[in-house]
């Protein structure tokens, strides 16, 4: 499979997942958050947009990409005081994401597909 990209073609898996993350920019994250909008999924925020970059950032320094807990511990603190502990961040990471935020900003942030368990 494939997506067109300012006439660029660039190779995804069957699930939509960039098979190179050195194909990312954020013009194919627009047409990977499109295509996500079109499936129903909710309209990504700046707060996705944050969380798109920091999941980039993360990957291009650990070649991995950040665990559950590492998201919680890193950015619930960045997020304010409203996140009062890790619980009620998890729970608005899944209202922006409800099908699993992890594989979710994976997919967006062009890295590749989670390959176990993730999201607890």
């Amino acid at each position: 499979m494939s997506i067109e990209v300012n006439g660029e073609i660039i190779e995804t898996d069957e699930e939509g997942y960039l098979l190179n993350p050195e194909d990312w920019t954020e013009d194919v994250a627009e047409v990977l958050i499109r295509e996500h909008e079109a499936q129903g999924h909710k309209p990504v925020t700046e707060t996705g947009w944050e969380l798109i970059r920091y999941f980039r950032d993360y990957y291009e320094e650990h070649m991995t990409h950040p665990s559950m807990r590492k998201l919680l511990n890193e950015r619930a603190k960045l997020e304010g005081k409203h996140f009062e502990d890790e619980k009620s961040y998890r729970d608005f990471l899944y209202e922006l994401f409800p099908h699993g935020p992890i594989r979710m900003l994976c997919k967006l942030a062009g890295l590749p597909k989670p390959a176990h368990e993730v999201e607890t």
